[in-house]
């Protein structure tokens, strides 16, 4: 049995505490050994023992008061694990220099301590006699842990997740005020049996009523009303209060956003809900770096607004130059875009695009503008699509000669993505997929774009220390013919994006004097990813890449491939430092070794 009474346990802890300010007791520093030995126990229960003491991980320099109050508080830890564990009669001994702990005056302590000797006898097992909770609101749809059932081996832990799922269970068919009433647990020590009843209390089904605000926010009261679309009036189910919160946290605005239900409820049967907000810095400030043997340096920079009429509209100001270093002129761009959350439903934005770029690649130069006004809608955490429509002008000049280039032109895209982290995944996938229809006004050809980014992540033994990542690129454009449609909108391959190891954007399809982008493409890249420590990785990779004069590629198209290793450096907070050293291995290039510098992996 448990050898060990709370009171005495507690009044001992207080009358040491006590002592510490108001008495002159022995402080001899602690050098003492300590051993933990569980007869009985598996190895699994001894480690477990052996973590959660407190006596074991005890500083040094501690003097014997402390050292005491420390004994003293393993007692509870210790049989806390055992309960967990199952084990519902256990002896626990603390012995210092051979006298229990608990016997010890704490008025009268020993002036030194040598050995400290921790015995623990688990006893037996127990099992689930009688596992029940009752009511629930629907026992054969109600997901109680198969661990809480009569026979399995018995826990407090099983017990726990027991009671929470009652209670989630009611919370969702409406009862948010459902509370454990009671609890009927006895255990048979002859029989190494336990039997747990709990009893809940559903109370009434309810209702969400209104959505109140504290906090100190620069946002207005209808804005957050609007974009939190709270369901007043509705049935209460935690997933539409969670979807609240969700719609409130993803303007990105908030640094913290909490819901709290009312203590009571209201006589009509509805529930209140207050709303504390905690707002971000309006505004952010962001740069970034690339650096490539064949690109040469890229620079980015990014300014936002994060409320920026009050109502958590975002304003998003883009810089970007590329090619500094290289043999080619510098390219640039220059974007903005606002957003404004919630102007048809609490989950739809709609968006205003300006963006001026300038494009002098290998094989074309081009001189664009774009405006449009689009449409954002969030289906999930997961999913969301958009679509846009606007004016774009492109004045270009590539192997066909100089030309300018006017659509009328749609955008639509949808984004899945279930990827366990975003800047370095280990599991999941990533899906994007765009459409963009074009209308040319002035003598340019209609047609439409079509482009596919697929991922997938795959971690080797259920650990982060293996990881295999995959990713297929796919376009094709359809309609106009090579030399009647603008450069910008072809696709070319090479580079950090496509296949490492060649120039960026060198490989296209072979016309009359010279190279013309292609309207087919895909690009397969292949990497391992192993930790080396926590915070280095080692990566090997294989790209390939495929372009094809017509819509669709094929076993003629123009290819070529790369390969090599790279290294990677954890930084908390950013993502990995990332550095590639790749070497063409066929496409009949001759940079030779490539390299590249970034933040991030590759994808």
């Amino acid at each position: 049995m448990y050898l060990f009474c709370y009171p005495r346990h507690i009044l001992r802890v207080f009358l040491l505490s006590l002592c510490s300010f108001g008495l002159s007791l022995p402080k001899a520093a602690w050098a003492a050994d300590v051993t933990l030995t569980a007869p009985g126990a598996d190895e699994d229960l001894t480690e477990r023992l052996r973590g959660a003491s407190a006596v074991l991980s005890v500083q040094p320099d501690i003097d014997v008061q402390g050292l005491l109050a420390v004994a003293l508080s393993d007692y509870r830890t210790l049989v806390q694990v055992l309960y967990d564990g199952g084990y519902f009669s256990p002896e626990v001994h603390i012995r210092l220099d051979g006298r229990e702990a608990a016997a010890i005056q704490p008025l009268y302590p020993p002036r030194s301590i040598t050995t400290i000797a921790i015995t623990v006898n688990p006893g037996p097992r127990f099992t689930f006699g009688t596992a029940r909770v009752i009511p629930l609101p629907d026992p054969t749809e109600v997901e109680i842990p198969e661990n809480f059932a009569t026979g399995l081996p018995a826990s407090t832990g099983a017990i726990r997740d027991a009671s929470h799922a009652g209670i989630k269970a009611w919370r969702h068919a409406g009862h948010a005020k459902v509370a454990l009433q009671d609890q009927d647990i006895t255990a048979n020590h002859v029989q190494a049996r336990l039997d747990a009843t709990l009893y809940l209390t559903p109370g009434p089904r309810l209702r969400f009523g209104q959505l109140h605000q504290t906090g100190e926010t620069t946002v207005n009261a209808e804005a957050i009303r609007r974009i939190a679309g709270f369901p007043t009036g509705e049935a209460y189910h935690p997933d539409h209060l969670a979807k609240v919160g969700t719609r409130l946290r993803r303007t990105g605005t908030f640094s913290a956003v909490s819901l709290t239900e009312a203590q009571l409820t209201n006589p009509d049967g509805t529930l209140d809900f207050t709303a504390n907000f905690e707002d971000l810095p309006p505004r952010r400030l962001t740069f970034g770096a690339e650096l490539s043997s064949s690109d040469g340096l890229e620079l980015t920079g990014t300014w936002m607004h994060r409320n920026l009429f009050g109502n958590a509209e975002k304003l998003r100001f883009e810089m970007r130059l590329s090619g500094i270093g290289d043999s080619s002129d510098l390219d640039g761009r220059i974007a903005l875009r606002l957003d404004r959350p919630a102007t048809l439903g609490p989950d739809d934005n709609t968006y205003y695009l300006l963006e001026v770029e300038r494009l002098d690649e290998e094989h074309y130069k081009a001189t664009r503008g774009l405006g449009a006004i689009g449409v954002r809608r969030v289906f999930s955490d997961t999913l969301f699509a958009e679509g846009s429509i606007g004016f774009e002008s492109i004045l270009a000049e590539d192997v066909f000669g100089k030309r300018r280039f006017k659509y009328i032109e749609g955008n639509l895209r949808i984004e899945k993505d279930r990827r366990n982290n975003r800047v370095s995944a280990t599991d999941g996938y990533y899906l994007d997929a765009r459409l963009v229809p074009f209308i040319g006004i002035d003598g340019s050809k209609s047609g439409a774009q079509i482009k596919l980014d697929a991922r997938i992540f795959y971690s080797l033994g259920g650990s982060d220390t293996v990881v295999l990542a995959g990713r297929v690129q796919l376009g094709s454009v359809i309609g106009p013919a090579l030399s009647e449609v603008s450069p910008t909108l072809l696709f070319f391959s090479g580079g950090a994006g496509s296949v490492r190891g060649h120039e960026y954007q060198s490989l296209g399809v072979p016309v009359s004097g010279g190279i013309a982008g292609g309207k087919g493409y895909l690009a397969l890249s292949t990497e391992v990813r192993g930790k080396v420590t926590d915070k280095i990785s080692l990566v090997g990779f294989y790209d390939l890449g495929l372009v094809d004069a017509s819509s669709l590629v094929s076993s003629s198209s123009q290819r070529h491939a790369g390969a090599g290793f790279g290294i990677r450096y954890d930084v908390a907070g950013i993502g990995p430092l990332r550095l590639d050293l790749a070497y063409p291995v066929d496409g009949g290039s001759e940079d030779g070794l490539q390299f590249y510098i970034g933040i991030g992996q590759a994808f």
